[in-house]
């Protein structure tokens, strides 16, 4: 079983808690008792970056702490791989946390940073850049992220595929239970990016200079190690060629978005 749902994005968290209670925690209490009640080989599920708030450490590794989450959204991210490492130990689950890294591409969140961009830009109207632009993010392409969750779907977590150095491992010692991150370690300042979009789009914008936004973190930095000895797999998309991509089926689905 894949389960990719959730509410997701911080700042909605803010205005609509309940929101995160509801499909993330109760939500994903669901997908456990389907799973203890028709057994499936493997439960693979989406975690976040988030679950890392505000750590100063880069790059960010699996056995970093994840205890002190920024945003609510965050933490039902935390507690959905708690949830799960307690479902694997008591019931026999296997279970892997996929912890996404900044997703974008075709068909994304109109809510993201990059669709609010092209969709200002192309109206012809400023962006707002956040935290005086000193942020900066590990973007994952659609692709990259859905050939990464394929390939881990067929690693199911057990003794047999225990990574020799527990450096990079996650493995639970008592459970069939690891978390992972999916992200191709390569962050971008958020001013770069816009340069990206506005390159990409071919028209000039106006940059609206706002401070950090209650909820954010300053920087996300994936270590892809552990996914690159369990999978031999990387995200490579470069943000040029993913930006070029998503503007391009923008402006082909524009009309179906208004």
């Amino acid at each position: 079983m894949i389960h990719l749902a959730a509410q997701a994005g911080v700042r909605y968290s803010l205005d609509n808690p309940r929101a995160y209670a509801h499909s993330n925690l109760d939500g994903f209490l669901s997908i456990l008792e389907a799973c203890r009640a028709h057994p499936v080989a493997h439960l693979v599920y989406a975690s976040s970056s988030s679950v890392y708030g505000a750590n100063a450490k880069v790059p960010f590794s699996e056995h970093d702490g994840a205890d002190h989450p920024v945003s609510l959204y965050a933490a039902t991210k935390r507690a959905n791989e708690l949830m799960a490492h307690s479902y694997a130990q008591l019931y026999g689950i296997p279970a892997t946390g996929l912890r996404f890294f900044t997703v974008y591409g075709p068909w994304g969140r109109p809510d993201m940073a990059y669709f609010k961009f092209t969709k200002a830009i192309l109206e012809g109207r400023p962006i707002e850049v956040y935290a005086e632009a000193e942020m900066s993010r590990d973007f994952t392409y659609i692709d990259d992220l859905v050939e990464a969750i394929i390939r881990l779907s067929h690693v199911i977590p057990d003794e047999t595929n225990r990574v020799a150095d527990e450096r990079v491992e996650t493995l639970s010692r008592q459970a069939p239970f690891r978390v992972v991150n999916i992200g191709g370690g390569q962050p971008e300042n958020l001013l770069d990016f816009v340069d990206i979009v506005e390159k990409a789009i071919g028209r000039p914008v106006q940059r609206q200079m706002l401070p950090m936004q209650q909820g954010d973190v300053p920087r996300t930095f994936a270590s892809p190690a552990l996914m690159q000895a369990l999978t031999g797999y990387t995200p490579s998309t470069r943000l040029e060629e993913g930006v070029k991509a998503f503007i391009e089926w923008y402006l082909e689905a524009r009309s179906e978005l208004q």
